[in-house]
């Protein structure tokens, strides 16, 4: 199992990553652990934001194709772990990640074999065995990521797919975190309070049996 303080929140949109992610550092912050930092994907770093409006932009006339919007994602994960996220973890930092590379496999990976190929070399490429310490999945179905979806304002690229489109990225996330034990899967569809009582739980045990 993988040991260190980098831990991160994935799932569909609408499933509450945000939130939580916020009530994982304040958890962590209670217990007197200070030395917390909060990144998400892609983003956190100049350059990683930027990127993050080119993916998630609607360009009318240049549709960004699947391989480009996968390079874009690992341009913008690497510049990430490699500023922030390794330098902090080696200071004794802890790290709350608001995806990581599960989301490739989930959102690029479902399009073919041969793209879940190229994530699994680029993955290896740049980050080797490197891999979060813990990752929690806010599991929630496709009508209610794109019930949760229409209550928003301004819908960017990713949020306006449609619910097939949801339900592959959801499969594609359940095959993934059933295959690793250092994930832990959550029913997000509940109300936010017992969803965040599950996670504290749930960390409190990992925290527990860290060392």
């Amino acid at each position: 199992m993988i040991r260190n303080k980098f831990i991160v929140v994935e799932g569909i949109e609408g499933a509450g990553k945000t939130t939580a992610s916020i009530y994982i550092k304040n958890i962590l912050r209670d217990i007197g652990i200070r030395n917390v930092i909060s990144v998400r994907e892609p983003g956190s770093t100049e350059l990683a934001e930027e990127i993050r409006y080119l993916v998630k932009k609607n360009f009318s006339h240049d549709l960004i194709t699947i391989n480009t919007e996968l390079l874009l994602m690992y341009a913008a994960r690497t510049q990430l772990i490699e500023s922030i996220v390794k330098p902090q973890l080696k200071k004794g930092y802890w790290i709350i990640g608001d995806r990581h590379y599960f989301s490739s496999y989930a959102y690029q990976g479902i399009f073919s074999k041969s793209i879940k190929k190229k994530i699994s070399v680029l993955q290896s490429i740049f980050f080797g065995s490197f891999k979060p310490g813990l990752t929690f999945f806010l599991d929630i179905s496709p009508c209610t990521s794109i019930k949760r979806i229409k209550k928003r304002k301004v819908l960017d690229r990713i949020e306006m797919k449609n619910i097939k489109f949801f339900s592959k990225v959801r499969l594609e996330y359940l095959k993934l975190v059933n295959k690793y034990s250092n994930c832990i899967t959550i029913n997000a569809e509940r109300k936010k309070d017992e969803v965040h009582k599950e996670i504290k739980t749930k960390l409190y045990t990992w925290i527990k049996n860290y060392e």
